[in-house]
């Protein structure tokens, strides 16, 4: 075949993947592979100029074709991968390359298409990140793009801070470049299999597993937990770690792997997984909270494994004596990440020193919870982060890490591993699914007197992050609004389904649901705007939260105050779209939220350093796992901004545990915030250090050029020659290094406290139309107003609205997740291209005293509003209430007819 314009002999079976062929044997590893099903078409590629999935393409198609990968884009559409940067496109990037594989087909025929005509062309590629607004964009503004050699000189120094800054990691995310967990193909690496539960829940025992894997053509081996020479447990948090790599003797969840197989890939192919000699015997399983179940882990009583409380006030009282009253319950169900990179990595022997390169969220967690899992001190584990192709919570736990290291422990070789979509799907985290009733009260003049709320929070067989879900979830559930009377319950229950742990937002994207459904209840019966409702109970500067907490910084009510226009005039769309008594029906919706940003009321410090060579290199160490929210680069601008360089001359060294201090997870809006800090406070101490060298005043501007610093004001100047200073151990001349961990005062037992630094505001306003023979709901426009504090990066902050309302629209339309049924891209649902809405981001700026020059997060806060606004905006066009979630075509139908 003729691939990317090279004539490439290649040797394959007809049936095999034109995708293996591109990636194992041509090392073509731009193109992705998500799924192994044509549901995600990340592996897009041009096969004599139409765009097919390599996936599902066998390689005798490709004989004598022309075959095009997003390596070779460069010279068929040289202007669109620059457009994709400078739209922000890109975030994670494992869609990237099929998105622009599939654009550049279409643009050879359809030089300046419209954005229809995109969406068709595109619309077999999924993201989960950006909400593909930007996507489109980036494809129809193509052509008027500048010359790709035509470099941006970038924001000056001081001016990174608030700049449209491209993604500083973004080059090789969209020439194919980026190295994924999948595409670290290191020369004799052996293969990792898992052997995996199909039930939910069973006694096993393991056969003659040499006799079985004696039948491979050269040396398998199997490993079991017999093998494991550490502890055979990990987790997330230390007192509630419970869950085994690989399971002894007992399963309690589906997907639970109990051994792993290893060769040589071919060794691997000949064996009848299938046969797989292990017995099961099944046991009665419980997956959801309908039924009781025997109690799954000693100490935990009746499967509580923890709750959750905040109470101030008499609730009950006030409720008692309130003027109107609401109830409610609701129900949502399990929500997969769907990430389109399934998790994948390799570890290695170096020395010593075990090595591991996975995707992952937090690496020096997976470097400390692997070592224990395998026996070895923390410092002969080393965690070298690939490219992490979505998260969202996630990747957080371990996945493959201490497998793969057991594999290369016992073998003394390179050792891959990379997860099926299924395999993934059925083994990996989830969003909890809930069942919550509240109470809320208010006056004849619409002023919230007090509210309750219980909450069971299906966590699944293992904690994984229940712990920080039930009691994170308390904390949140009334909103960003007063309430001096407040009782707040929830508790992460145990179940067979699979583990619940971190997803955007920890819980708080469920509660919400109770407190925005029961305002808009309150509002019709007090008879007040809804708007206008929340207008009235939003915290203001100097109030007290539910937690006795008085924050700074306060921005729900002009977050509010910013859908204003936009409200009143799609309440009178609505309402003049309506008058004609249609089947189709238009309604509008808002929403709010608030969240802490970091760990509730504990310890989670970032540790950031920075220093020049005597080169004259400015080098950033930040630990902080650019997921695709863009910390990469929004910590180097506030690094920068603070030392007083541009931030075009930042070089980044990433997460890897040997050369980058801990800058803790990328979970809770946290890094932006606190690694930003961290960022921010490192650079001013290196700037510090430069004034007092050259006795200037706070005033003087730096500049690097080679390898001299000069120091300049307008009475003088200085240059520092880098070359005549001694090295330090990290190899810098000029360095500092500094740590930030937010102050906090942890809950007590009625969960009153100060449980975060800092929070961060936002509100949404949701248009949709509903067909009331169908019951199917289209969001037409999403409005999202959100108090960053202060913007760092306006184009990555609307990729996060963007892809958090995308994220937030899928749980609140079509995202149910099964066990056992939905266990891959085509029965699991997520938003595509036709699904999304116009969505116009409203940026509100109220500065927070504790943040890094103003700062707030954003990456949680975006989801949580989007599902109450649209179920809210579905009630005023039907009238009906939905309770369950998600909001499928039949429940519509069912409130409907029980609204009437």
């Amino acid at each position: 075949m003729r691939v990317n314009g090279a004539e490439t002999p290649f040797a394959a079976a007809p049936g095999r993947r034109l995708s293996e062929v591109l990636r194992e044997d041509l090392g073509l590893t731009g193109t992705k592979v998500g799924c192994d099903a044509g549901d995600c078409g990340a592996c897009t590629v041009l096969l004599d100029g139409a765009a097919v999935c390599a996936c599902l393409t066998p390689s005798v198609r490709a004989d004598g074709a022309e075959v095009v990968t997003v390596e070779g884009l460069g010279a068929l559409v040289p202007r669109l991968q620059r457009s994709f940067l400078r739209h922000g496109a890109a975030q994670c990037g494992i869609c990237t390359p099929g998105m622009l594989v599939a654009a550049a087909g279409l643009l050879r025929g359809t030089p300046a298409p419209d954005r229809a005509e995109v969406e068709e062309a595109l619309g077999g590629v999924l993201c989960r990140c950006t909400g593909y607004a930007k996507i489109v964009d980036a494809v129809c503004d193509s052509a008027f793009e500048a010359d790709p050699g035509e470099a941006s000189p970038g924001p000056a120094a001081g001016a990174a801070v608030g700049a449209r800054l491209e993604r500083l990691d973004g080059g090789p995310k969209v020439t194919g470049a980026e190295m994924y967990g999948a595409d670290h193909l290191p020369e004799g690496a052996l293969e990792v299999r898992a052997i995996r539960s199909p039930h939910h829940a069973a006694r096993f025992a393991l056969g003659d597993v040499a006799a079985w894997a004696a039948a491979a053509p050269a040396p398998v081996h199997v490993f079991t937990a017999a093998d494991i020479p550490g502890e055979n447990l990990f987790g997330t948090i230390p007192v509630f770690v419970d869950q085994p790599a690989l399971a002894e003797a007992h399963v309690r969840q589906r997907g639970e792997a109990v051994a792993i197989v290893v060769g040589e890939t071919a060794a691997l192919d000949a064996l009848d997984f299938a046969a797989f000699p292990v017995t099961w015997q099944p046991e009665e399983a419980v997956t959801d909270l309908s039924a009781p179940l025997p109690d799954l882990h000693a100490g935990r009583p009746g499967n509580e494994l923890i709750r959750g409380v905040v109470r101030c006030g008499d609730a009950i009282m006030a409720l008692a004596g309130a003027a109107h009253v609401a109830e409610v319950t609701v129900d949502t169900a399990y929500v997969e990440h769907a990430y389109i990179e399934p998790e994948a990595g390799t570890a290695w022997i170096d020395g010593d020193t075990l090595v591991i390169r996975a995707c992952t969220q937090a690496p020096v967690m997976d470097r400390d919870e692997t070592a224990k899992v395998l026996g070895l001190p923390a410092e002969r584990v080393r965690v070298i982060p690939a490219a992490t192709g979505g998260g969202f919570g996630a990747k957080l736990d371990l996945s493959l890490q201490p497998l793969i290291g057991l594999a290369a422990l016992k073998t003394g070789r390179p050792c891959r591993m990379v997860y099926s979509r299924a395999e993934s799907m059925a083994s990996t985290t989830k969003r909890h699914p809930a069942r919550m009733t509240g109470r809320i009260g208010c006056d004849t003049a619409g002023r919230v007197t007090g509210m309750t709320f219980d909450g069971d929070f299906n966590t699944g067989a293992y904690a994984s992050w229940g712990p920080t879900v039930a009691v994170r979830v308390p904390v949140h559930a009334s909103g960003p609004y007063r309430m001096e009377h407040y009782h707040a319950v929830a508790r992460a229950m145990h179940t067979n389904g699979p583990a619940a742990g971190a997803f955007r937002g920890f819980g708080v994207p469920q509660a919400a649901l109770v407190q925005e459904t029961l305002f808009d209840d309150l509002a019709r019966a007090a008879g007040i705007d809804r708007l206008e409702f929340r207008l009235r109970n939003a915290l203001v500067d100097g109030d007290r939260t539910v937690c006795g907490q008085r924050p700074g910084g306060i921005g729900i009510r002009d977050c509010l105050v910013a859908l204003s226009v936009a409200w009143n005039r799609a309440l009178a769309e609505a309402a003049a779209f309506n008058e004609a008594q249609g089947v189709v029906r238009r309604g509008v919706g808002v929403a709010s939220c608030w969240y802490g940003c970091g760990n509730t009321g504990l310890p989670n410090p970032s540790t950031v350093r920075v220093g020049i060579t005597a080169a004259g290199r400015l080098v950033l160490h930040q630990g902080a796992m650019d997921i695709g929210q863009g910390a990469n680069t929004v910590v180097a601008q506030l690094c920068a901004d603070a030392l007083g360089l541009p931030v075009g001359q930042v070089s980044l060294v990433d997460g890897d545990t040997a050369k980058t201090p801990d800058c803790g997870k990328t979970s809770a809006s946290r890094q932006t915030y606190v690694t930003g800090k961290a960022a921010m406070l490192a650079g001013r101490a290196l700037r510090g250090t430069i004034l007092a060298m050259s006795n200037m005043g706070e005033d003087a501007a730096l500049s690097l050029e080679g390898d001299v610093l000069r120091v300049h004001d307008g009475r003088g100047s200085r240059d520092i020659r880098l070359a005549d200073l001694p090295v330090d151990a990290h190899g810098y001349v000029l360095a500092a290094e500094e740590t930030y961990d937010p102050p906090t005062v942890g809950l007590d037992a009625d969960g009153q406290g100060e449980p975060y630094a800092v929070y961060g505001y936002g509100a949404q306003m949701a248009e949709v139309e509903v067909d009331t023979a169908l019951g199917t709901v289209k969001v037409r426009r999403m409005t999202a107003a959100h108090d960053l504090g202060r913007v760092v990066n306006p184009l990555l902050a609307e990729g996060q609205v963007e892809g958090g309302i995308a994220q937030g629209l899928g749980m609140a339309l079509m995202e149910e997740y099964v066990p056992g049924r939905t266990e891959n891209l085509h029965d699991y649902l997520i938003p595509t291209f036709g699904d999304m809405p116009e969505i116009r981001s409203i940026f509100v700026e109220k500065p927070d005293p504790e943040g890094p020059m103003g700062v707030k997060g954003l990456g949680e806060h975006v989801l949580i509003p989007t599902a109450p606004a649209i179920l809210n905006a579905i009630r005023h066009a039907t009238g009906a209430r939905i309770t369950r979630l998600p909001a499928l075509p039949h429940r519509v139908l069912a409130a409907i007819r029980a609204a009437r």
